[in-house]
This record gives structure tokens, C-alpha cells and sequence, in this order.
């Protein structure tokens, strides 16, 4: 599992810069208009993904700024760490 996380969130981060360097330096023809609807679509599901991890991990874990960045970046890989995480509490504090 933890290898298929950290593959995950590789292909997330890369997936992140290819579109962001789309935007600065854009790609031929309609290759570039794909990749910033992409980018937007992303943009929005990682937002509603931020959205899930504060109201289902709040009440169980102490979340710091940085939680919630690597959640935004990292989408689904990153609240499979935490969802992990809750799992490897002790039952009395679930």
C-alpha cells in the first residue's frame, strides 16, 4: 500500500507541473486548451477533496496547515495517509 501511495502522489506532483508549466510556457495547438481545462477540473476536485478531509479528519486528528496543503496537492494519496493514520489510533480515541 505504501508504495502505492508514494507512486501515486509522484504521478500526482508531476501531473500538477506539467499543467502549471502549461500555463506559462504553453504547449502547441489544442494540446495546451486540454491541459488548462485540466487544470481547472483538478483545481475544483481537489478543493472539494480539501473539503471531505477537514469535515471527516478534523474531529479525529490535530491538523496543521501543512496537512491540508498536502491533502490539496496530493488529492485521494494524500487522504489515504490519513485515513491511515485514523485506522493506527487507539480505539478509545476514534
Amino acid at each position: 500500500m505504501k508504495f502505492f501511495i508514494t507512486a501515486g502522489k509522484s504521478f500526482t506532483l508531476l501531473t500538477w507541473l506539467v499543467m502549471f508549466y502549461n500555463l506559462f510556457i504553453p504547449f502547441e495547438g489544442q494540446v495546451s486548451i486540454i491541459l488548462n481545462i485540466l487544470l481547472l477540473i483538478t483545481v475544483m476536485m481537489h478543493f472539494f477533496q480539501l473539503l471531505i478531509f477537514h469535515t471527516m479528519f478534523s474531529s479525529l486528528l490535530k491538523l496543521k496547515l501543512i496537512d491540508y496543503i498536502k491533502v490539496y496537492f496530493f488529492g485521494v494519496f494524500g487522504l489515504l495517509v490519513y485515513r491511515q493514520k485514523v485506522l493506527d489510533l487507539p480505539p478509545a480515541e476514534k
